[in-house]
């Protein structure tokens, strides 16, 4: 099974990432209030950035927290596809 690292943004411009087998379905979820309290806090989350796929959920979890240690502007980046 593939897993894949996104990064949802909520209208107050933060950012939220995660990992899933389905990214959209996942936001989606976020959005019926069945995910993070993030996202009930911050409203709706748009997905902004889905990862190529990762072989299993350990090599995604792995991304994921790298990511998570990036500042903003690093994530700005590989939203835009300018950093991988």
């Amino acid at each position: 099974m593939e897993w894949f690292v996104y990064i949802g943004q909520a209208p107050t411009g933060r950012f939220y990432t995660g990992i899933t087998t389905d990214p959209h379905r996942r936001i989606e979820e976020h959005n019926r209030n069945e995910g993070a309290k993030f996202a009930y806090d911050q409203g709706a989350l748009r997905l902004i950035y889905t990862s190529p796929p990762f072989p299993d959920k350990s090599s995604a979890r792995k991304r994921e927290m790298q990511i998570k240690g990036w500042s903003r502007e690093k994530k700005e980046k590989l939203i835009r596809g300018e950093w991988i």
